[in-house]
């Protein structure tokens, strides 16, 4: 170190580090059938965007007959290979079994599926005639590819494609992966849903977000969304790869199913792709133009006008935060500061303390807020305005005891308000029609398997509601899709369909919340481990890079749609806040039940 002289000042930039990257090598001449086995591995962990390298491991009639697009097995370790059997009199080859723990899958339309089973495949391989003799290769194999958990993550990057929530009116039979059913007035169709698949980050990232927004939905979510592009539209023949240019304008060159599609429809299909780029890091569109198969500019739409064309719930959610305080009483605060301030009463009945409460839910418009009393058996909506009145029960439970009665509430961003009883001899899920008890509906549960819910969470979208699942001594979290079928009659029909583990890896969640479009955070233990905050997505997988600090004793958790807003938890130490880039804050010592609008 130098001990005299003068400072100079230097330009420095900070990079972030820079990802690994994988390139596959071609098999050796003459190698063993235990060289091409491992080879064709490493090959599948490469950047290779053909997988044109791992082909070459393989005969020339698998090579043509294989399709790695068709799924992406994930194990835990990476496949391990058995050794090689011995072949049976006359029999030609060598067979290697790949084994190992499976923990989820991504299918043919990229969605991501947990699947803890046992994973057992073979390779075949067989003497191969070459240009310099003969050589072994792998002439029988699984579809698709296999990878360790590592490697996955590393490979793969989770996007959300958008498409719009169906209506009451059209929901019920199912939007078509691409149809027609945006084509009629769309101007009930603003609400957005996040669909999560995964792509590989360093192969072209944005142009495959763009074809699988255009192949349409995931079965899972399809029956409650929809799509405005037309059937069967893709991107014009010959179009390889996409680019924003310098002003960050991304042309679509789309065939001619969307020639003769009107202005409207075609901005809301340019704001689909605009949402749907967001999550891909290398791009950075901030204006669609949309065009004909000819050529010509079919729309342009930028991010501001895309931002006007959805609800502001879905684009601008709420800062403030509520809670209550040592009393029962309903207290707000502001989230957009950096640090806690003193929460102020509610207007209203809920902020007069009324009636003592235990757990709140405010509606996403902020103008009335659903609570249920200390003891647990009933639900009670109120207005936060000056001077009104709390009025009956929307609902009572009639259970005995209070661990059995009503769950916290939970607002959708239709208006309509949710809650669950827990009686024993009744178990119920229950929906208000826009939270008045002259419009309640019984919801099916499908998939519940003699399970019951402990604690109810709906998206902002309304399609989607996250449960905690109480069944033979574990709780877990599942997410439903939301079915709205309003029949001839007029008569609205409400069901939760094909419940899915959400965070397969945890034996115990506590708690959780809806934390952005397809995102939710929770509190919960593996087995044999400890508490932990963690942020999942709701296809199961758990987001890369994202970790929390931990906190001792949380009891409740409330996040809101904008990440920049700070959680907020019921903890040990009381109402604490984390607001991002600080440590966890004290808010009140004495307080419960936190919550964001929702």
């Amino acid at each position: 170190m130098p001990d005299n002289g003068g400072l100079q000042a230097v330009e420095a930039s900070q990079r972030p580090d820079s990802q690994v990257r994988v390139f596959a090598m071609p098999p050796r001449e003459n190698a063993g059938p235990v060289s091409i086995v491992e080879g064709f591995l490493e090959a599948l962990t490469s950047d290779d965007p053909q997988y044109t390298m791992a082909r070459k491991y393989l005969t020339e009639k698998a090579a043509k007959g294989w399709h790695p697009e068709e799924r992406t097995t994930v194990l835990t370790d990476g496949p391990s290979t058995g050794p090689a059997s011995r072949p049976s009199a006359g029999e030609e080859g060598r067979t290697f079994r790949l084994s190992g723990h499976q923990v989820a899958f991504v299918d043919q339309q990229q969605a991501y599926r947990p699947d803890g089973t046992s994973y057992s495949k073979t390779l075949h391989l067989v003497q191969e005639n070459g240009p310099k003799g003969k050589q072994w290769r792998i002439d029988g194999l699984p579809q698709g590819v296999v990878l360790g958990q590592s490697d996955f993550q590393r490979i793969y990057q989770s996007v959300n494609k958008y498409y719009f929530a169906l209506d009451e009116e059209s929901s019920g039979g199912g939007a078509q992966s691409g149809g027609e059913s945006g084509s009629g007035s769309t101007s009930r169709q603003k609400r957005l849903v996040a669909d999560p698949v995964y792509v590989r980050q360093w192969i072209d990232p944005l142009t495959q977000t763009v074809r699988a927004l255009l192949a349409g939905p995931t079965h899972w979510l399809n029956p409650v969304v929809t799509t405005t592009f037309p059937s069967d539209t893709r991107l014009r023949k010959g179009v390889k790869s996409l680019a924003p240019d310098d002003e960050n304008n991304l042309k679509v060159p789309l065939n001619a199913q969307a020639d003769h599609v009107g202005q409207a429809r075609c901005k809301e299909m340019a704001a689909q792709l605009l949402f749907s780029l967001r999550d891909v890091t290398s791009a950075n569109v901030s204006q669609i133009e949309l065009e004909r198969s000819n050529g010509s500019q079919l729309c342009v739409l930028s991010e501001s006008d895309a931002e006007a064309l959805v609800e502001p719930r879905t684009s601008g959610p709420s800062d403030d935060q509520y809670f209550l305080d040592d009393k029962g009483r309903l207290v707000q605060m502001s989230g957009a500061s950096r640090t806690a301030k003193d929460p102020e009463r509610v207007p209203g009945p809920l902020g007069d303390g009324e009636q003592r409460m235990r757990s709140v839910a405010v509606s996403r418009d902020e103008t009335q807020a659903a609570a249920v009393s200390n003891s647990g058996s009933a639900l009670f909506v109120g207005s936060l305005v000056a001077g009104a009145s709390l009025g009956d029960p929307v609902v009572r439970s009639n259970a005995k005891s209070e661990k059995d009665r009503l769950t916290t509430p939970s607002w959708d961003g239709l208006g309509d308000l949710w809650v669950a009883d827990r009686d024993p001899k009744k178990p119920r899920l229950l929906m208000f029609g826009r939270g008045m008890a002259d419009k309640i509906h019984d919801a099916e549960v499908s998939g519940l398997d003699g399970g019951r819910i402990e604690a109810v969470k709906v998206s902002a979208d309304g399609v989607r509601i996250a449960l905690l699942v109480a069944e033979k001594g574990k709780t877990t979290l599942r997410i439903g899709r939301v079915e709205r079928d309003l029949g001839p009659d007029g008569k609205l029909t409400v069901s939760v369909d094909e419940l899915r583990a959400a965070a397969p890896q945890m034996e115990e969640v506590t708690a959780m919340s809806w934390a952005g479009g397809s995102r939710l955070v929770v509190v919960g233990r593996e087995s044999g481990g400890v508490q932990q905050l963690s942020y999942v997505q709701c296809d199961g997988s758990a987001p890369t890079g994202q970790a929390l600090p931990g906190l001792t004793g949380v009891k409740e958790i409330a996040a809101s749609e904008d990440d920049r807003l700070p959680l907020v938890a019921h903890s040990d130490d009381g109402i604490v806040r984390l607001p991002p880039g600080l440590p966890w804050q004290t808010v009140l010592k004495d307080g419960t039940a936190p919550v964001y609008p929702g």
